[in-house]
């Protein structure tokens, strides 16, 4: 095992909900990041675009881009319009650090639909649909493994890709060699699904893992009420890993310690940060991984 510690922008500022952490800088985010003791952080739309300048400012706190979530279009079909924006985010991306580059589908999606409840309206996907997927994520790996860089898809919840059934026909449809799973205790969670099973089940193609946790009175309303992703967000759905209620710790990490795993580990836990303060949680989540691997 071989691991390194990493934090995602989205708990200062919400890429799908810029209300949330809207007022904060690029640069106050990256500084708590270093501050709380995380050596990379993941891409974000608040970040500069200039390579130079953005490079200057991960310099500055010892930091390096790990990832950066893509969107492919390809459940439907905008082939070109992926694989030409692919090519151009492989580029930025690994001149900033990255060696992984997490996909998520979202040309179907409804994660990002504040008034969609997410349960009982996600989408799901036509055998024509899912071939074009996983042709269209086979060629992504192929351009990735070319640059050095590894493909790791991403199941989230309302994109059609979030149970375990799911994943598994992705996971069969694709070339093992060309396409990584991003494993997120998380989407897994709330999707149902028992995080600790996935990766016991698919560890040998995970290449990059996201930690948070779900906070069980809030998951109880969102289910109840049928809520939006979104509106779960807002409500403080999740958290980082050491606050929350239903993901099974002990059992990942003990898995982890006993694997050859060797990447990321990214906290991610999209929270309202006048709510909860993003350095605080930082803290508390490394806290939280050096009790649980000792480093």
């Amino acid at each position: 095992m071989s691991i390194q510690f990493g934090c995602a922008p989205i708990n200062w500022t919400n890429d799908d909900l810029p209300e949330l952490g809207g007022d904060l800088t690029y640069q106050q985010c990256l500084s708590e990041m270093a501050l709380a003791g995380f050596v990379g952080s993941e891409g974000g739309n608040k970040y500069p675009k200039d390579i130079a300048v953005l490079k200057k400012a991960l310099d500055l706190r010892g930091l390096v881009i790990c990832n950066m979530w893509f969107s492919s279009f390809l459940s439907t079909f905008e082939n070109e319009k992926t694989l030409k924006a692919f090519d151009e985010h492989l580029e930025y991306t690994y001149e900033l650090g990255a060696r992984v580059v997490g996909v998520g589908e979202c040309g179907v999606t409804v994660h990002g639909q504040e008034e969609t409840p997410l349960f009982s309206q996600s989408p799901t996907l036509s055998d024509e649909q899912w071939l074009n997927l996983a042709q269209g994520l086979n060629e992504m790996g192929r351009r990735a493994k070319a640059k050095g860089m590894a493909l790791c898809f991403h199941p989230h919840v309302g994109t059609g890709i979030q149970s375990l059934v799911e994943i598994d026909r992705l996971m069969t449809m694709t070339d093992p060699e060309l396409v990584y799973l991003l494993f997120d205790t998380g989407h897994l969670t709330l999707a149902g699904e028992d995080a600790f099973a996935i990766l016991q089940k698919y560890l040998d193609r995970v290449r990059h893992i996201h930690f948070k946790d779900v906070r069980k009175p809030v998951f109880d309303q969102f289910k109840q009420g049928d809520w939006s992703f979104l509106q779960g967000v807002k409500a403080g759905l999740f958290t980082v890993p050491g606050d929350g209620d239903l993901v099974d710790w002990t059992n990942i990490f003990n898995l982890l310690k006993s694997s050859t795993y060797d990447g990321w580990l990214v906290i991610e836990a999209e929270q309202d940060p006048a709510k909860a303060d993003p350095l605080e949680y930082a803290q508390i989540a490394r806290r939280f991984i050096l009790q649980q691997l000792g480093y």
